[in-house]
Formats: structure tokens, sequence, C-alpha cells
């Protein structure tokens, strides 16, 4: 049986195969176009996510997973399918496949239920679930045991997992729908409002990525190219990290107020290993210059980097997959 652990995030979805490693990492996103007999998909993954801002009027780049929740089924099977196919999975050998997906911090039953009809759709021949911050941590190469808890914090595109865990489960613990994509949307308004430059979600992203930060008078530059948000014309303008800091700080310290609720919430017991042991950071957002330092000096813990933030979640889903110890005491069927 063919094993495999997918993180179907809101902007990108990761594929790991035990033996292998990581074997895919691709955009959650198609690109459909809409015509008299319906909508037909035009590109998938990162050909469609290419596509966004330069299409036709008739194309739409859809993401059918949104803050964590499945909101386009029909068009995530496809998606999948193709993943499947990219990876050398053709159709006919997908139900030799058992799968284990990643599940946000508290997602319920309707949740569980939209990935198992997922796996019907797919041909799917066994399908289990862990939760994002089981997975997160293990990606950090952390040891969980029964007796010392750990605190996890991944801020992906679209949510954000706050937890406390040890082997025995999570302690407290929550997901938010706040991530990289709120301040994608800020720097577009930010753009706009500042420079009077409509720019992109494409352009707002390479921003963020290029010349964002949380660093103490840190100043990279780039130009965002873009148009005039009065007349329309081809235009320019250059950007600072100091300009967006703000941008930027506004959605952390809004996620930094839910790791406090968490914090709180947790028995007198956990806090110590808590503060002794520090937050372990994940996600895509967790690359971003100085955000580590930043919430080490808001919370006054340390906080634990990893050279893949954005691949934690899923190489750990990996590893509970891989070891019959781990799937029984963190896999959910």
């Amino acid at each position: 049986m063919i094993r495999l652990a997918i993180d179907i995030g809101s902007y990108q979805t990761k594929i790991y195969m035990p033996g292998c490693g990581v074997v895919l990492a691709e955009s959650t996103c198609v690109a459909v176009e809409e015509g008299a007999d319906g909508l037909t998909v035009k590109a998938f993954g990162d050909r469609a996510r290419a596509l966004s801002g330069k299409s036709a009027r008739n194309t739409r780049i859809v993401n059918p997973v949104r803050e964590g929740d499945i909101v386009r089924p029909e068009l995530l099977a496809e998606l999948l399918l193709y993943f499947f196919e990219k990876i050398e999975i053709p159709r006919r050998k997908i139900k030799t496949c058992e799968v284990m997906f990643l599940l946000p911090c508290g997602a319920g039953e309707e949740l569980r239920e939209k990935y198992l009809d997922l796996s019907y759709d797919v041909g799917i021949g066994r399908t289990c679930f862990t939760f994002t911050p089981f997975a997160a941590v293990l990606g950090h190469n952390v040891s969980l045991s029964e007796t010392v808890p750990v605190f996890c914090l991944d801020i992906g595109y679209g949510i954000t997992n706050i937890a406390a865990v040890s082997l025995d489960g999570i302690i407290s613990g929550l997901s938010v729908n706040l991530g990289g994509g709120n301040i994608d949307v800020s720097v577009i308004d930010f753009m706009a409002e500042e420079h009077k430059l409509k720019i992109g979600t494409l352009t707002a992203e390479r921003i963020k990525n290029v010349v964002g930060s949380l660093l103490e008078d840190d100043n990279k530059m780039m130009v965002a190219d873009g148009r005039s948000a009065e007349d329309g014309s081809p235009m320019s303008a250059a950007v600072n990290s100091s300009a967006i800091e703000g941008v930027i700080a506004l959605y952390v310290d809004k996620i930094l107020e839910y790791v406090n609720i968490v914090i709180k919430d947790l028995p007198a017991e956990v806090v110590p290993s808590v503060m002794h042991g520090g937050v372990y950071l994940s996600g895509g957002l967790a690359k971003l210059d100085g955000l580590a330092e930043y919430i080490s000096k808001k919370l006054g813990v340390p906080v634990n980097q990893s050279p893949e933030p954005s691949l934690c979640a899923v190489m750990g889903c990996g590893m509970i997959l891989s070891s019959d110890y781990l799937r029984a005491a963190l896999a959910t069927s």
C-alpha cells in the first residue's frame, strides 16, 4: 500500500511520501473558464496561480480551500487527482493509497466528513487524520511525551493553529482565520491608499516576501508595478520594509492575542514547561524576517525556528503515518 501525508492548505498543498520526503508542494488553486455549458478547467496548481490577474475576463482563479475549510469540493477533487498524476500515481493505483490528512486544531465532524467525501470522490483506499499542532511540532524533530507539553504556533496563509500538546493529546488550543493572506490583502489596500497604486495579489505577496520584516531598522526596498488608481495608466512605486511594518505587525499582534488566550487557559503545571521550552514556530509566515524575535519579545519566551517552517506540518504528518507508536497516540480515523 502507498502511504501519503497530505496537507491541503488555503495557499499550497504539500504531499509527503515516507521514504521519499516531500514529493509535491504546489498552489491549491484552479483556473476555470465560465461558458454557456458551465465551468471548464483551464489549469491547476502553480500554472493556475500564474494566471492570477493576467487571465481573460471569463477566467477565474478559484481556491477550493478557504481558511482551512473545503468550499469547492468538486474542484478540489479534480485538483487532487492532478497532484496524484504529478507524483506518478495514476487513477487505477489511487485505491491502493492510504492517506493521512491534516486537520486544523478543533476541527469538527463536518470538516472530517468533507475530507471523507473527498477521499471517496478521488478513490483513495484508506483515509485517516491527525491535527496540525501534533504534526507541526514533530516536524521540528521534537520528541513528544505524555509528561512534557510543547507549544505550537503554526501560521499559514488562511489559518493559524495555536496549541499546547503532548503525546496524551491537545491540552489547550484553537485555530483562527488569520494568516499571511490577510497581510496580502492589507498590502493591496496600503499601496492603493499611500501610493495610489493598484496591484494584484501576486504583487502583494511578493512585497510581503521580499521586503516584509519585523526587524528593527530593516530597510529592504523593491519597486512594485501596477496601474494608477486615478487614471489606470501603468505605474510603479518603491516600497520598503519600514513602510509595511505596521501592516504586518497589526495581524501578528492579533494572532498573539489568541496565543495569550491559549496560554491563560493552560493548567498551572503546564505553564512552566511552555515558558522553558518556548514556542515552536512553523507555517509559511514563519519565514518572515524578524518574526521569531518579535514574538519572543512580545511573549517573553524563546521561539524555536525550523529551516523549512512551511513543511513542518506535512513532514510531521509523515512521521506519524510511518510510526505505529505515533499513529496509536495521535491519529484519528
